[in-house]
């Protein structure tokens, strides 16, 4: 029985420096049987001719060029001719692990539909990992070896958008590339959630994520804060808010604030609350703030935590919990 052909794509704008170690990565896998739709975004470097000789060795590698702009024009316009049962997606400047799809597939293959096989990830880059990057591997690694990710699933994008494997029937079902929402990778994890799917838990660390300055996702403003923040607003009141329970948003800085005009643009009424005497009794937005306290006067509430403090985060988590209200159903961490 021949094991079924995984769709591998990988869009890519100006990345001859890296796109050599991508491609030997691809090529030097346990398993074989894939196809990478590599499509370029309208390069002004020499990577189109590189993956053109790649291409030119090696059937599976089919090279296209973008319909449009941007990653999520880039990814619809290579699936437009997958034909693989099993879908995931490559970044052009990173590495796989050579056993990176046998072991995603092994994983997919004894869970079955309904469920996305996710692996660990490792940061790399020529002048170090900054402190934010290595807490963002730790934190999406713990999640992923128990299949946690989405258990906080409105702090940061659970699932690292080139480390993923998925059956192709259930990435129809969720939209696959449709939407043209960005952050894209972050969308596709609200989705994967939106439908039911459950994460597999995974040990082994499969993708080696590189960082540099002009990554795109540090230098796009499709990956500003504030769209993260629209997003996770979208799904949230699509998802999760219940109209008929009070609604809190703890704290009042950047995050509390945003997220606060975003609920009075839509008339859903909160309550606004912190723990900063500075703040405590002002007048923000027509909005007063008050005491956290005041949580125990509300009944039932749905709590939206902004605080980006990692201690301040589990003094609250512990406040809440003694509370006995429950993670993702009665507060929600947006940091």
């Amino acid at each position: 029985m021949s094991l079924p052909k995984i769709s591998i794509i990988t869009p890519f704008k100006n990345t001859n420096s890296y796109l050599t170690a991508c491609l030997d990565s691809i090529l030097n896998q346990s398993y074989t049987n894939w196809e990478l739709l590599v499509v370029d975004d309208h390069s002004s470097d020499e990577s189109y001719k590189l993956v053109e000789n790649y291409a030119f060795k090696d059937m599976r590698i089919r090279l296209m060029t973008n319909k449009g702009n941007g990653i999520i024009a880039a990814l619809q316009t290579a699936y437009q001719h997958c034909e693989g049962e099993l879908i995931t997606r490559m970044d052009s400047d990173d590495i796989m692990t050579e056993n990176k799809l046998e072991v995603l597939y092994r994983l997919l293959s004894k869970s079955g539909k309904g469920h996305v096989a996710v692996g660990q990830v490792t940061y790399f880059s020529a002048t170090g990992i900054s402190d934010g990057y290595a807490k963002y591997e730790s934190w999406l690694n713990s999640l992923t070896a128990s299949g946690r990710n989405f258990s906080e699933l409105y702090k940061e994008c659970p699932i690292p958008s080139p480390c993923w494997m998925i059956h192709r029937d259930d990435f129809d079902r969720c939209g696959g590339f449709s939407p043209d929402t960005y952050p894209e990778d972050y969308d596709l994890s609200f989705r994967f959630f939106e439908a039911g799917f459950q994460c597999i838990p995974c040990s082994e660390k499969l993708h080696l994520w590189r960082d540099y300055p002009s990554r795109t996702s540090r230098t796009h403003e499709h990956y500003a804060q504030n769209y993260f923040l629209d997003l996770k607003f979208k799904y949230f009141v699509k998802l999760h808010y219940d109209s008929r329970r009070p609604l809190v948003i703890w704290g009042a800085g950047f995050k509390g604030k945003h997220l606060a005009r975003m609920f009075l643009s839509r008339s859903i009424p909160f309550v606004w609350m912190c723990d900063n005497p500075n703040k405590i009794g002002r007048d923000i937005y027509g909005q007063k703030m008050v005491h956290f306290s005041a949580i125990d006067d509300l009944e039932s509430p749905q709590i939206i935590v902004t605080v980006a403090n990692p201690e301040a985060q589990d003094a609250i988590d512990t406040f809440l919990t003694q509370r006995y209200l429950a993670p993702m159903i009665d507060y929600f961490f947006f940091c």
